[in-house]
């Protein structure tokens, strides 16, 4: 018993014809639609990778800048240091060359009274020793 196809299956074959090109333009609209979506997330991606990486350099760069003009500061602040070190040793050393001056003025001055003394045959009249 062979059935023969009426209009209701020829019907029913071209609906199931036209069903799955429907189904096959919907994946194919799908797909596209998809790929559109991944290729706007790329670039947003790549534009926040560009931003973030132009911001983070200009950061460094900045960083950079400081980091230099402290180390000329610094660089500055201890030549200005040793500066003042060198004039503190510099005072230090004539206050020396002045004590030195007058204690030797002053021994050549109690020589010359003591000369003085031994040639007249006098004593000081100013007493060193307290119990004699």
């Amino acid at each position: 018993m062979w059935v023969t196809c009426t209009e209701e299956c020829a019907d029913a074959v071209l609906a199931k014809v036209e069903m799955g090109r429907k189904l096959s333009m919907i994946k194919a609209w799908e797909e596209s639609e998809k790929s559109k979506a991944e290729n706007q997330a790329q670039k947003k991606m790549s534009s926040i990778m560009s931003w973030e990486n132009t911001k983070k350099a200009a950061v460094e760069a900045k960083l950079r800048t400081r980091e230099e003009k402290l180390e000329k500061m610094k660089a500055e602040y201890a030549e200005k240091m040793r500066n003042q070190i060198a004039a503190i040793h510099k005072e230090a050393e004539e206050k020396r060359a002045s004590v030195e001056a007058k204690r030797h003025e002053e021994i050549l001055k109690y020589e010359d009274m003591a000369a003085k003394h031994r040639s007249k045959g006098t004593t000081p009249a100013k007493k060193f020793l307290g119990c004699f």
